[in-house]
């Protein structure tokens, strides 16, 4: 009686966290939950549950070795899935049984948000390289949700931003030429490394050139081509799948005269 009257004292937040620590296991891969959310550099862009709903949420870790699978198209619907460390990409099979990339994600970015509103998942998820993936049960979102409007504003953000990336997705090869294509999916990388603390100008390409013109809807040797006309042209350096842009403002330019 008296841990009941205590608890409806409380606030939601800490009334929620309560009830569902004696559903979820106190351990993910063997790391304590308080020492996953508490100890994470990517808080500040994770849900803002607090540090003991956030322990509570974040029910399971998962590891994944290069090339391993997430979810796989029909696979039910029950959690986002928080890049912790890695990358991961999308793929989409089309009617003629070809494999198309539909979306890159990166360290700190939401996999599995297609599953939203849908009862099963229509896409591949696949590692790109060692990677670890925190589980956010949707149903214990949606809970918390409820009493937590940062919470609510936070869903909203991620369904936002993946709505956003679709229809950038579709604008690009609706009316962009091939270079204009390659250029803008830099320039769209740039800035998510920038918001996440990393070096905006230099990083590590994790898809092949293969898997960048499926996402382009460019063939290989295209995609080849650009990056060495690119390099000649001093606008960017590559050296393998390191990739340093030399020049942002000439890669802007690519882009807007795109759209005319």
């Amino acid at each position: 009686m008296a841990l009941a009257a205590a608890m409806e004292r409380s606030n939601p937040a800490d009334r929620y966290t309560a009830s569902i620590a004696r559903l979820i296991p106190a351990t993910g891969d063997g790391v304590p939950l308080a020492r996953q959310c508490t100890s994470c550099s990517l808080e500040q862009h994770c849900f803002p549950l607090g540090t003991r709903a956030s322990d509570a949420v974040v029910s399971t870790r998962k590891r994944l070795y290069k090339g391993a699978t997430l979810f796989r198209a029909g696979d039910p619907f029950t959690a986002l899935y928080a890049i912790r460390s890695g990358s991961c990409k999308t793929v989409l099979l089309t009617e003629d049984g070809r494999e198309q990339v539909s979306a890159y994600y990166i360290r700190g970015e939401y996999v599995g948000v297609d599953g939203v509103g849908a009862t099963t998942h229509n896409c591949e998820a696949i590692a790109l390289e060692d990677t670890e993936i925190c589980v956010l049960p949707f149903a214990h979102l949606e809970a918390l949700a409820r009493d937590n409007e940062r919470v609510q504003q936070t869903i909203h953000r991620v369904l936002a931003s993946e709505i956003a990336r679709e229809r950038s997705i579709m604008l690009m090869l609706g009316t962009m030429r091939a270079e204009q294509r390659l250029a803008a999916f830099l320039l769209d990388l740039s800035r998510r490394y920038r918001e996440r603390g990393y070096s905006s100008t230099e990083f590590v390409l994790r898809m092949t050139r293969e898997e960048i013109g499926s996402y382009l809807g460019l063939k290989l040797e295209t995609v080849s081509r650009l990056f060495s006309h690119m390099h000649r042209e001093g606008l960017v350096q590559v050296q393998g799948r390191v990739v340093k842009l030399l020049d942002l403002s000439a890669l802007k330019g690519l882009v807007t005269s795109s759209v005319q």
